[in-house]
């Protein structure tokens, strides 16, 4: 068993632990203490759903419908802009100065929609996480699950430990610059990845 589960899970860690649009998200949703289990639940589900698609073909679906690659890729684009443009305003105006305890707090629907758009929007999730663990699990035959099983146990440790260990950030989090400071990295990957997907062949 442990043959399939341990690459899936460091794999499936390695694949989603690199800076990116949701993983900034859920660091300021840690920052912040707003809605940080049901977002870090919401990321780890449905990684779950895009791995489990994957070690069952999904790759296969987007080879015979090539058009799906460039809807995402453009779809995600302009949500990553928009966002990474509200990330600067925030950082340049009057909220990127507000303490998060004085703010308040943004509602449920909300996180989780944002949270859902930067999962399923992103079509490196499709073409990297999905189709290289979809195509990887196909070497361990007859424990596809087990290898998809550590992949999605690397997601739930990884997204609650970036959602609850953010917390150990609030000090320094505790001065506004900080929080002007994150908007703007914040901003600067959104606009990044938008580019990059713009620009990707």
């Amino acid at each position: 068993m442990t043959t399939a589960f341990i690459p899936g899970f460091l794999l499936g860690l390695g694949l989603i632990v690199a800076i990116g649009a949701q993983n900034a998200f859920v660091l300021r949703q840690g920052l912040r203490g707003e809605h940080v289990f049901a977002v870090c639940l919401t990321c780890a589900l449905s990684d779950a759903v895009l791995i489990a698609a994957g070690v069952s073909g999904f790759g296969r679906l987007t080879t015979a419908l090539p058009w799906i690659e460039t809807v995402l890729r453009y779809g995600g684009a302009a949500f990553l802009i928009a966002y990474g443009l509200r990330a600067f305003v925030s950082a340049l105006g009057k909220g990127g100065s507000l303490v998060p305890s004085n703010e308040a707090p943004g509602s449920l629907t909300s996180a989780l929609l944002a949270c859902l758009a930067f999962t399923w929007l992103n079509p490196h999730v499709y073409l990297d996480t999905v189709l290289l663990l979809g195509s990887i699990s196909t070497q361990y035959p007859g424990e596809e699950a087990i290898f998809a099983a550590g992949a999605v146990a690397a997601s739930f440790c990884f997204f609650f430990s970036l959602g609850y260990g953010a917390r150990l950030l609030r000090p320094l989090f505790a001065r506004p610059a900080a929080w002007r400071v994150l908007d703007l990295i914040i901003g600067v990957v959104m606009c990044a990845i938008a580019l990059q997907l713009v620009t990707r062949h």
